[in-house]
């Protein structure tokens, strides 16, 4: 198969666009040898033909979809510019990635973004990884020459290059920050510090806004950093080339001038720089000609302050800093000066005498005005051996006033980089290697290009030229190194343009020659270039314009320039007159003698020359261009020397808008940068390279003979030759096989293509098989369908027959019954009439019967009813007789007793009082009798009530037996009638009466149950609201507190972590020290010396109190240790220091106790003492703040209370308001108790012990039990015992002691002395054995097992202390309390412990960190579900990287098993608390989970759906060994959570917005970058597999954004991040000598029991 046959319908192909520059297009049609045109479909759906003249002119194939966004351009199958830029584009879109490797090249493009892919967290994951295997990173480059700096001893080299405003000063700056972090300590201390301070200072003096970028470097650096023989960072060094001078000077449109003029005019207000009389910008000359000041989202005041910091930590002093402003000051106002022209044709100039920016530049320099302005006004020349001096005209003048300028700006410049190199030297001894990092200019064509642009495209031409040179030595190497017969490659030199520059009778060789000569001018250079490249002897690579005699064009390697003469000559003689020189030599500033007398002792001039009145001295000077063709040969020679590692910044726009990309301005920055040229010598020799084992995998398919992995080589020599019949295409080296370009895309086809008619093969095997199939199945149903059809014809004639029998049967019995249901009926109908007929006959006799009995009854009735009346009318005449005889009767008696009655008057008078009580007597018994009659009325009306309901009920029978039964009508009379009906219509009243009031009263009943429910449904509301309220108001309070003990615990530890690492540095520098000089040496003045570290003697002094009173805030750390020079130092700690003044303010008392010879201990112990009376303030307006919380809350709750008591009316309401009232008191009383607890423990956590001193001695003494079972240590053992149980033992001999049985020894041994009396005793052995203990520490911190050791020790002597202190005893009675006080050893103790629990961790974490990435990520703990599953590229390697080693050395799970397995037993062993070991392992499992987690975000191979399988079953392994030791409840398996996650993200389906949907509820533990990150790089593991889908991505972003607002863009996970890890106290068993068990081996026989 051959290139041509690419060309097939389908294939994609690029044509190109005035536009786009390329655009894709699709083959309608084959192509054939011989056509004219192509017909291609546009992307737009359009057709068009595409002319052909020869099969040359085809348009670039297009690379397979499966390559696109791959990360490694070369590894691209067709390398062309199409290409390039697409898959730059597709990354940078829609990948959101900005770099890309092209081979050796790094290509950043610039985003215009903050992206947060630069943190510590990123350099961790970039550290110690393969180049080849991460994703692409500036870290990844920077990481690449740290490696092979480190393995090969040589230099390297950075190279970053790119146009303005592409980036290539953050570039550096990252670099730089990279190996600072790599090359230096955990913290930026001394040189790292130094060499990143040194990128503000350079930015403010060396940048400036041009019209490209807001911050451009407008000179080129090359900084070395020197590294160590450990690969640390102890020294650097800075080399500038080509400063813009003209800047200082002049300014395009839009354009500002360098960015520390600004700085110091927004900084005017200060106090120090108003001696300056620095004015706005806008009012200087040199500031505003650009008409733009001010940079969007730029803080000039702010700048400075960074600024000023920097110099301040390279050791420039304050008054240094000041001078140097008033020399920039000073130029400003120099500007301003005012140069009036005179004279009649105006050859003259003057100065005003009165011209005040002239007074304020004289003043600030120190020098003599009126002499400046007359030698700015006048020069001196030499005629005839005598000296005369001739005045300037106006605008010589102004020439000469900006030419001062900008020579005293370059002085400044240099002055300014000498320092930096003197602060930033080596001073740790001698540098062993270096990594430079060149921050230089791109290639730049502007609309006028003048002198300054000439030189940057010559530096581009000579490192152009190196890079072709190293790239095509690379290919060499590569070549070499796999032993190919290889040819050589041609590239295109680019020698002839560089000597047209440089060479003899060059471009600067005549400018040189034009500058020696009297008149020479722009004029007659243009002139000697014409007849020199022109005439004489035409170069290829120089031209004339058309349209201009001043100008020339010279063809470069990236673009064609036309360089304006005008001004060449000047800038290239950059010359100053020498009496202005003099007069600043003379100046009163030391720092202004100081520049300008350098420059006098100077052979030469490092920024141009002098000019002077004679010419001799004149012609001897250098000139720029000369100088710079100097600094840049040895450049070029130090780049030579070195490895040289290519960072290529493109500028994606020049709107400076993010994530815009202009395919115009890409290509043109490609073509420049050299990054097209990369890829054309790559595509001359062979770019596709694949070892054998990845090619067999790939195309096993398409290979004959031996089909095992072992013998793919010997597979893949047989077969290619066949696939492939040119041989001149491919190429068999030692491990791999190489291709030239196109190859690769030839053999995915032959493989599309074997894989088609395979699948053809097996779709017609199984089509037939499926046919076969479906006739057997048809002949079986046919042949069922005709059984089952006669089984129903048969059975269909033995129905109808059937069915023929029934229907006589069924007529024979149908007319039998029809004839007996005649007879019946006619039968039935004979006696119904006879029945009916017998029936009216006895009705009829039966009412004549009732008739005639029914008289005879009536005239009974009325004949005794009549017999009755007449009865009762005799009884009522002869009752009314009788009563009126009676009456007449009582008559004639009343009439008597009346008569007595006045007879006896006089005795009723003598006897009234009997009267009275007759009347009263008689009352009684009308009272009496009313009663009674009131009685005889209730139970009248109650008989009359019962009597009603009988009558009701009377009448209620009588109606249903009237409905049921009409009786015969008796006869009634009218009365009795009316009095029922009257009785009934007062009963139904009555029962209407009762109903209506039962009905109201119902009512009423239920309005007052609905209120009452209600009352109580808001009364339950709002007990619920309160109760609600309360508990959220104690958890948040609680959760804060435990929060702000959590951070305050975390900076204690991380303060106590540095506090170690600062000792080990200590102790380190002093081995040092005294291995080089036997007597006394003079000590660094660095940071790492700013705090003492060195414990007293035993018996002179306790320990230290900063061990002691160690945790104080972030201020502490900012005091005490980070002091880069011992100047500041001392500045910092001076007799009137801000501490003495904040300790005075927080009414903080010096500690008299404290005594020390160390001044740094004794600052940094009064900054905790200051810290902790800060934090108790802190904690006491917090306290008052919760309290007015409270009260608040108190008062709601009270309002709510008497709402719903006023509401509830009701006083069992009210009582139930009380009581849960009552109960939020106490609530709020035991929320205050706890409050006060927790305070009190951050209280007893902060202050010093010895504040409790005198409370523990004030408490009353109590009566000591008696302590037995102890151990003697006499005073002169005591260095014996520590010596023989601490220090001396052997490691086998310790690690067979039972646990903590030095710990309980001395214990015993203190408390024995304790005891006895000897108070001085018991702290000098305590204190000995803290001093010791930490001694072991440090001897073992490589051994895990003794570390353990020594934590269990360390722990129970500390709470074997604390639990005998006076503070502890205090509420038990069975312990004896220690005498001595030991508050400052107990907390020394506790810090000790935290020390062994982290140099514990820190001894595990270094064994894991080299295999967390390879045992979780790439080992193959699943046997052969990788092989079958390779893809394309997945797994390749770039060019030039060696194959990483697999095998039985390969890290797997078993050793990260083992590593952790190690850990536990030792913590086993030692028998340490359960919590401890949870803790560590939490912060193990987070370091595993984090590592491969970043790592996974950075590898594009580990992205795919096989390898998510392998992760996942490693992670389960790790799971489950953490759930047999019993270590899954201590959030151990919980950190595990995001890798779980992340892997789940790469087996699940990726396709539907379901799945979409389905993955953001699944992935909770991932950040919304995470997910995008993972789901751009998945990469297919097979063909049947697709890639992730931008619109399925955009869909995930879309409910991410929904679903994160607010959180903070994170990518990777910090994995520096620290637990604080909490030691519970367990107060351990009583102790006695009897219950030890002490070895004969441990040599402490002299120990006596007591």
């Amino acid at each position: 198969m051959t290139s041509l046959e690419l060309y097939s319908k389908g294939a994609r192909v690029w044509v190109p666009d005035p536009d786009a520059v390329w655009v894709s297009a699709l083959l309608l049609k084959d192509y054939s040898p011989g056509d004219n045109n192509l017909l291609l479909q546009l992307s737009d759906g359009e057709e068009a033909h595409y002319p052909l003249a020869s099969p040359s002119d085809l348009p670039p194939p297009g690379n397979p979809d499966i390559l696109e966004g791959e990360n490694d351009l070369t590894a691209l199958s067709f390398l062309h510019e199409p290409a390039v830029l697409h898959n730059l584009r597709v990354r940078f879109l829609d990948y959101n990635s900005i770099y890309t490797y092209c081979g050796i090249v790094l290509v950043a493009i610039n985003p215009y973004d903050q992206l947060p892919i630069y943190g510590e967290e990123v350099i961790d994951a970039y550290s110690g990884q393969d180049m080849a295997d991460m994703e692409p990173h500036i870290f990844s480059v920077a990481e690449e020459a740290y490696r092979t700096m480190t393995r090969e001893e040589k230099n390297q080299s950075i190279i970053i290059s790119g146009e303005s405003g592409s980036g290539k000063t953050v570039s550096a700056k990252f670099t730089m920050r990279y190996f600072a972090v790599v090359g230096g300590a955990a913290q930026q201390t001394s040189v790292e510090e130094r060499v990143l301070a040194s990128n503000p200072i350079m930015e403010s003096i060396g940048n400036a806004k041009t019209t490209r970028n807001d911050n451009s470097s407008r000179f080129g650096k090359y900084i070395e950093i020197g590294f160590g023989r450990k690969g640390d960072i102890i020294g650097a060094n800075m080399r500038t080339y080509l400063l813009e001078k003209s800047r200082v000077v002049f300014q395009a449109s839009a354009e500002r001038n360098y960015h520390i003029f600004y700085q110091l005019c927004a900084s005017r207000e200060l106090p120090e720089m108003r001696s300056f009389k620095l004015d706005a910008p806008e009012n200087f000359r040199y500031t505003s000609q650009g008409g733009e000041t001010q940079i969007p989202g730029t803080d000039d005041l702010l700048d400075l302050e960074r600024t000023r910091n920097a110099f301040t930590i390279l050791g420039v002093q304050p008054d240094q800093q000041m001078e140097l402003f008033r020399i920039l000051a000073a130029v400003l106002h120099l500007g301003n000066v005012n140069i009036q022209a005179s004279g009649r044709n105006s050859d003259r100039s003057y100065i005003d005498a009165e011209d005040r920016p002239l007074a304020v530049f004289s003043k600030l320099l120190g020098v003599d005005g009126p002499q400046t302005a007359h030698w700015l006004c006048h020069r001196r020349l030499a005629v005839g051996g005598e000296m005369l001096v001739k005045p300037v005209s106006g605008q010589q003048a102004l020439e000469a006033r900006d030419a001062l300028s900008k020579h005293i700006y370059g002085q400044l410049f240099t002055w300014t980089v000498q320092r930096l190199n003197s602060a930033l030297h080596s001073q740790k001894g001698q540098t062993k290697s270096f990594i430079g990092v060149l921050d230089i200019y791109g290639f730049e064509t502007f609309d006028r290009n003048s002198f300054e642009q000439f030189c940057i495209n010559y530096a581009n031409e000579k490192l152009q030229q190196q890079f072709n040179r190293h790239v095509f030595h690379l290919e060499q190497e590569e070549y070499i190194r796999e032993e190919l017969a290889w040819s050589r490659i041609e590239f295109s030199d680019n020698q002839l343009c560089i000597n047209l520059i440089e060479g003899q009778l060059g471009l600067f060789d005549l400018l040189d020659e034009e500058c020696r000569m009297p008149k020479g001018s722009d004029e007659s250079w243009v002139r000697k270039l014409y007849d020199q490249h022109l005439s004489s002897k035409p170069h290829p690579h120089f031209q004339k314009p058309r349209m201009s005699n001043s100008a020339f064009v010279v063809l470069h390697f990236a673009d064609t320039v036309q360089y304006e003469c005008d001004g060449f000559l000047g800038k290239n003689r950059d010359t100053v007159f020498e009496e202005l020189i003099n007069i600043l030599r003379a100046s009163q500033s030391e720092l202004v003698a100081e520049l300008f007398q350098q420059q006098g002792n100077a052979s030469s001039v490092a920024n141009g020359s002098v000019r002077s009145g004679k010419r001799a001295t004149r012609e001897h000077k250098l000139t720029v261009g000369f100088q710079f063709r100097q600094s840049l040969e040895m450049l070029m020679d130090t780049l030579n020397s070195t490895t040289p590692h290519y960072v290529r910044c493109i500028k994606p726009n020049d709107l400076k808008e993010p994530f815009m990309f202009d395919p115009r301005r890409t290509v043109q920055q490609l073509r420049a940068c050299g990054v097209l040229e990369t890829i054309r010598i790559s595509a001359a020799g062979f770019p596709s390279r694949w070892t054998y084992e990845e090619f067999f995998c790939r195309y096993r398919l398409l290979l004959h003979g031996p089909l095992t992995q072992d013998q793919a080589q010997a597979s893949c020599r047989l077969t290619l030759p066949r696939l492939i019949p040119d041989p001149d295409q491919y190429c068999f080296g030692k491990t791999k096989v190489f291709f030239r370009a196109g190859q690769v895309a030839l053999l995915e086809r032959l493989r599309a293509e074997r894989l088609r008619v395979a699948a053809v093969i097996i779709q017609s095997r199984v089509r037939g098989w499926l046919g076969r199939v479906r006739f057997t199945r048809i002949s079986w149903a046919t042949v069922t369908i005709q059984r089952y059809c006669r089984g129903a014809l048969a059975r269909r004639l033995a129905l109808t027959l059937r069915y023929t029998k029934a229907a006589l049967v069924i007529q024979k019995t149908y007319r039998m019954v029809a004839v007996r249901q005649l007879f019946l009926t006619i039968r039935q109908a004979t006696i119904t009439i006879q029945a009916f007929g017998r029936g009216t006959m006895a009705r009829r006799r039966y009412r004549q019967v009732l008739v005639e009995r029914a008289a005879v009854l009536l005239q009974a009735r009325v004949r005794g009813w009549m017999a009755r009346r007449a009865y009762r009318r005799v009884r009522a005449a002869v009752v009314f007789m009788q009563c009126c005889a009676r009456r007449r009767a009582a008559r004639r008696e009343l009439m008597k007793l009346k008569t007595e009655a006045r007879s006896v008057e006089k005795f009723r008078e003598l006897n009234k009082g009997m009267e009275v009580k007759l009347m009263q007597l008689r009352a009684d018994q009308e009272a009496r009798e009313a009663a009674a009659l009131r009685e005889t009325l209730h139970a009248e009306r109650e008989a009359g009530s019962a009597e009603l309901e009988a009558l009701k009920v009377t009448v209620q029978k009588m109606e249903s037996q009237k409905q049921e039964k009409p009786p015969p009508c008796p006869v009634i009379s009218e009365k009795e009638v009316e009095e029922r009906r009257r009785a009934e219509e007062k009963a139904a009243q009555d029962i209407l009466q009762l109903t209506q009031d039962l009905q109201a009263l119902q009512r009423e009943k239920d309005s007052y149950c609905k209120e009452k429910e209600d009352l109580s449904a808001r009364l339950f509301e709002q007990e619920q609201a309160q109760e609600e309220c309360v508990q959220q108001a104690v958890s948040q309070a609680s959760a804060s507190l435990r929060a702000e003990l959590d951070e305050e615990r975390r900076k204690y530890q991380g303060l106590l972590r540095d506090f170690t690492r600062l000792e080990q540095r200590y102790d380190n520098l002093r081995e040092m020290s005294l291995l080089t000089e036997g007597t006394k040496v003079h000590r660094r003045a660095d940071s790492t010396q700013s705090l003492s570290l060195e414990l007293p003697s035993p018996s002179t002094a306790p320990l230290s109190p900063f061990s002691s009173c160690l945790p104080s805030p972030e201020e502490v750390r900012r005091v005490s240790v980070t002091s880069p020079t011992l100047e500041r130092r001392e500045s910092v700690w001076s007799f009137q220091t801000p501490m003495d003044q904040l300790m005075v303010s927080m009414d903080v008392a010096k500690d008299p106790a404290v005594k020390m010879k160390v001044e740094d201990l004794a600052h940094a112990y009064d900054a905790v003492r200051v810290a902790n009376k800060l934090l108790e303030s802190q904690l006491r307006s917090q306290s008052r703040h919760k309290e007015e919380e409270l009260e608040a809350l108190r008062g709601q709750i009270s309002a709510a209370s008497c709402g719903s008591s006023s509401a509830a009316g009701p006083q069992e309401l009210q009582e139930v308001l009380e009581a849960k009232e009552q109960e939020c008191v106490r609530l709020r009383r035991e929320m205050t108790e706890l409050k006060k607890t927790v305070s009190l423990r951050r209280l007893l956590t902060q202050v010093l012990p010895s504040a409790f001193t005198a409370e523990t001695s004030s408490c009353p003494s109590r009566s000591k039990p008696a302590v037995t079972g102890l151990l003697e240590c006499r005073k002169k053992d005591e260095n014996k015992l520590i010596k023989n149980l601490i220090t001396d033992v052997r490691v086998d001999s310790a690690l067979s002691l039972p646990p903590g049985l030095p710990a309980s020894i001395l214990f015993l041994c203190v408390r024995q002395a304790d005891c006895s009396g000897d108070q001085t005793l018991a702290r000098s052995l305590c204190s000995a054995a803290v001093t010791a203990m930490k001694a072991a520490l440090k001897k073992h911190s490589k051994d895990v097992d003794m570390t353990a050791l020594w934590l269990k020790n360390v722990c129970l002597l500390h709470d074997l202390l604390r639990q005998h202190s006076p503070k502890q005893t205090l509420d038990s009675d069975d312990l004896a309390p220690l005498t001595v006080d030991l508050s400052d050893l107990i907390r020394a103790l506790s810090d000790l412990c935290i020390q062994a629990y982290q140099q514990l961790l820190s001894i595990t974490e270094k064994r894991l960190q080299n295999i967390i990435v390879p045992a979780m990520l790439e080992s193959e703990t699943i046997p052969g579900l990788s092989v079958s599953t390779v893809k394309l590229v997945a797994s390749r390697k770039r060019a030039g990287s060696d194959p990483r080693p697999v095998g039985g050395d390969a890290p797997s799970m078993a050793a990260v098993l083992r590593e952790l397995g190690a850990l536990h037993t030792a913590l086993s062993h030692q028998a340490l608390p359960p919590s401890q070991m949870e803790q560590a392992f939490h912060q193990l499992t987070y370091l595993i989970s984090t590592s491969a987690l970043n790592s996974l975000l950075l590898r594009k191979d580990m992205c795919c759906w096989s390898r998510g399988m392998q992760i996942r079953y490693n992670v389960s392994l790790l799971e489950e060994w953490l759930r047999s030791k019993g270590l899954q409840t201590g959030g151990a398996v919980a950190t595990l959570e995001p890798l779980i996650q992340a892997v789940q993200l790469l087996q699940a389906g990726k396709k539907s917005e379901a799945d979409a949907k389905a993955l953001v509820q699944t992935c909770t533990a991932l950040s919304s970058q995470q997910i995008v990150k993972i789901l751009t790089l998945y990469t297919p593991h097979s063909d049947l597999d697709e890639r992730v889908t931008l619109n399925f991505i955009r869909t995930v972003q879309g409910l991410l954004k929904g679903c994160s607002d607010g959180q903070p863009p994170q990518l990777l996970m910090d994995v520096r991040r620290v637990f604080p890890v909490t030691f519970p106290f367990s107060p351990p068993a009583a102790l006695h000598a009897e219950q030890l068990v002490i070895p004969d081996s441990l040599k402490i026989s002299f120990l006596r029991r007591a």
